[in-house]
């Protein structure tokens, strides 16, 4: 479906907590599940795509989280005692294991490993970077979080490097939100790996304890205006059980793919027209919040204003109106030219038109002109 000898883009925890937060948009979940490069396919479709991280801003979150992570970790092991251990042993040394193997594939069996060994060992071991893997919609998922970190006590926990500010001990709860879908993606993958460690018992093999995924994740972010790293912890319980729930409703990508015409591709190669009817034979459902989430918003917004949607005025709007899913339906039920009386969404529009007519002085049927 990517089109011959087109490598596959990779699926990452801010694409799976942006599709988890849009369930039913089976366009989204059918191009992550076959690997298109959506940012690429918004702009030969002519609607490019503003989505993504500056290049300023990606060298300098690469720049801080190098600082947070020199010294073999020794400032962000600290910052985890202070924040989530401390009753832990002070870490001095902690362990770094070499997660390098061959293809996702063996970087997550080596994480595995290094997850089962640092448990057992008893003391605070940083992983740096390891792969996770999530299956998504029946296709598997590679995840990449900034770290792990293993207790002493054989638990783990999520550490999420950002580089928005944390002024006077408080972040924007916006960039703070996000950061915690994104963890919460990266708990539910761990909590596979932890599955896979324990025994029949709640034991795992050789008698080492079956390890606890923790679900306060530590957020770490420049002090005020300066380049030293501070941390929060983040209780992500309510954002792991939207995203395991959101997921798990999710349509199967094969499923998707079966209704598709015969032939169905998104080759960039493909001439405008026939990529755009390629695109428009998968459903989608546009919501405002896509403008900040998803590369082929812009596309879908103009499709969806062109067909008079009322998702493309926001998810909340759309949930009161019922049945009326287009703007049309809503003036008409309005206007008292359409619409059951007795559905109390009909009711109160036809309330609202008459409050309004009667504040401006103008007849009932003039009130959306």
């Amino acid at each position: 479906m990517r089109g011959p000898a087109v490598p596959p883009k990779a699926l990452d925890a801010r694409a799976l907590a942006a599709l988890a937060a849009n369930p039913g948009c089976e366009r989204r979940a059918l191009l992550d599940g076959a690997g298109v490069d959506k940012a690429k396919l918004a702009g030969a479709l002519g609607s490019p795509s503003a989505f993504g991280q500056s290049q300023f801003a990606f060298m300098r979150g690469n720049a801080f989280e190098a600082r947070v992570k020199a010294d073999g970790g020794a400032e962000l092991l600290r910052l985890v005692h202070e924040k989530l251990d401390p009753g832990a042993e002070p870490p001095t040394a902690g362990a770094v294991p070499d997660l390098t193997a061959v293809g996702p594939e063996g970087r997550t069996a080596r994480t595995a490993l290094a997850l089962r060994e640092a448990t057992a060992a008893g003391g605070w071991t940083l992983l740096d970077h390891p792969m996770l893997a999530l299956d998504v919609a029946g296709s598997p998922a590679f995840l990449e979080p900034d770290a792990v970190v293993v207790h002493p006590d054989g638990s783990w926990t999520v550490v999420e490097i950002k580089s928005f500010p944390m002024l006077d001990g408080s972040a924007d709860p916006a960039k703070v939100g996000a950061a915690a879908r994104q963890s919460a993606v990266y708990v539910l993958a761990l909590e596979e790996v932890a599955a896979h460690l324990g025994g029949p018992e709640g034991r795992a093999q050789d008698g080492v304890p079956a390890p606890e995924v923790r679900h306060r994740v530590l957020l770490v972010c420049p002090k005020d205006f300066s380049n030293l790293p501070t941390a929060s912890a983040v209780d992500i319980r309510k954002q792991r059980a939207v995203t395991r729930r959101q997921l798990a409703r999710l349509t199967r990508v094969e499923d998707i793919a079966a209704a598709l015409p015969e032939g169905t591709c998104f080759s960039l190669d493909l001439p405008a027209a026939d990529l755009t009817t390629a695109v428009e034979s998968v459903p989608a459902t546009y919501a405002p919040e896509c403008l900040s989430a998803c590369e082929l918003a812009f596309h879908c917004r103009d499709r969806s204003r062109a067909q008079g949607a009322v998702t493309s005025l926001g998810r909340s709007l759309r949930a009161e109106l019922g049945d009326l899913t287009t703007v049309t339906d809503v003036l008409a039920a309005a206007h008292g030219q359409a619409g059951d009386p007795d559905d109390p969404a009909v009711a109160a529009l036809r309330r609202a038109a008459t409050l309004r007519a009667e504040a401006l002085g103008t007849r009932e049927g003039d009130v959306c002109r």
